[in-house]
């Protein structure tokens, strides 16, 4: 259902909030979906299939749910296919920070799996639910596409598509086949809903639900309809997956496996995420290093003290300081990070130290990208959306 939990915290594929300044409480969001915690022997087991070390995401648990993982490493170890599923919605030029990490992820399961992937842009979702036009959604999906690409996806093995090009075939009689096995009621009671949502909002969840399906893709898989999806996504977008699996047993089909994220929150604060419609609460992959800097040393909320002198003597709280939680995203040494929370915890590293740290991390991170980015061109987007068998090792 569209979720709400039991002391504020709000979790819906449109809405995060929570009272906490601490931010959603994720145990009780597990319960609350369903779902599994990643454990140490499953991180282990990953490990110990591909002989190459757990990502940091996994390792520190900003990746820590997930629905049948296990089968996809029974997969693995089998040598038997599956692939990855993800997507972005393109409401915006401009992705931020938040946007990047799915996709810093699922690059590394493609490389490590060695994998197919699909990347679903929901060209029409925007649509229905913001106030743009399609050709403005499908101008948003071209330009994200280049953000995605400049990840590092391999093109060999990547297939990236706009609905509104793709939905035909036998993506379209799959989307038929959910619809028909879904009733209106189910779809308001999972999304929250009502009688005042168009037609196209209580229809959408279908589309996004049939990427999972093997059979969706007869370029890709020659039409076998039993190949596993494993689906990496931010937690909020379980709904989906949710009715998806539902429905899948019923048409004959696998259910994907999925393995969530956390969300990055906003500048401000844990309480909500960072949102690209909110300038202030987002770093975006377009900001120059001035800005970054400006908005960590503005907004970036701090777990320190009130004063210099209660700061070295009671220390800061790495719990609910914006900055430091931001370093455990993308500071990759572990031992950097560890040294880090030391310091700031016990009093030794001040607010306006742990900000420096954080500028220069997010601001290599953002000038990298550019750099990547600016050599993609629509030729070479035009590469990834064209429907292909794509290739992968077993």
């Amino acid at each position: 259902m569209a979720d709400k939990g039991q002391e504020g915290d709000v979790v819906t594929p449109w809405d995060v909030a929570s009272t906490s300044q601490k931010g959603v409480d994720y145990d009780k969001l597990i319960e609350r979906f369903g779902s599994s915690r990643i454990s140490d022997d499953l991180i282990r087991r990953m490990e110990k299939l591909t002989g190459k070390p757990a990502h940091h995401l996994l390792k520190r648990g900003i990746f820590f749910s997930h629905r049948e993982l296990e089968t996809i490493l029974d997969c693995y170890a089998n040598k038997q296919p599956f692939f990855l599923y993800t997507g972005r919605g393109p409401s915006s030029d401009a992705m931020h920070l938040g946007h990047l990490v799915p996709f810093i992820f699922t690059k590394w399961l493609q490389d490590t799996f060695d994998v197919p992937l699909v990347v679903q842009m929901t060209d029409d979702e925007k649509f229905l639910w913001k106030d743009l036009s399609l050709e403005e959604t499908y101008r948003l999906t071209i330009e994200n596409a280049k953000d995605i690409i400049a990840v590092g996806f391999d093109v060999a093995k990547t297939f990236i598509f706009a609905d509104t090009d793709y939905v035909s075939g036998e993506f379209y009689r799959n989307v038929c086949k959910v619809w028909k096995c879904v009733t209106v009621n189910q779809t308001k009671h999972i999304f929250g809903m009502d009688d005042t949502s168009s037609a196209g909002m209580i229809a959408f969840p279908a589309i996004q639900a049939v990427p999972s399906f093997s059979s969706s893709f007869p370029e890709i898989f020659g039409g076998q309809k039993r190949v596993p999806c494993l689906i990496p996504c931010a937690i909020d977008q379980d709904p989906y997956f949710r009715m998806t699996r539902d429905a899948a047993p019923r048409l004959g089909y696998l259910k994907p496996a999925l393995i969530h994220s956390t969300f990055i929150p906003a500048l401000q604060g844990a309480q909500t995420k960072m949102s690209g419609s909110k300038a202030e609460t987002s770093i975006y992959l377009t900001d120059n290093p001035d800005v970054i800097k400006d908005k960590i040393t503005k907004y970036a909320f701090s777990g320190g003290r009130d004063s210099v002198e209660e700061h070295r003597k009671y220390g800061g709280n790495c719990d609910i300081d914006i900055s430091y939680q931001y370093l455990s995203f993308f500071l990759e040494d572990d031992a950097k990070l560890e040294e880090i929370r030391k310091k700031y915890s016990s009093g030794e590293m001040l607010t306006g130290e742990l900000k420096k740290e954080l500028i220069d991390v997010v601001q290599n991170i953002v000038a990298n990208h550019q750099t990547k980015r600016a050599a993609i061109s629509d030729e070479k987007v035009r590469e990834y959306m064209k429907p292909r068998k794509l290739n992968y090792s077993y």
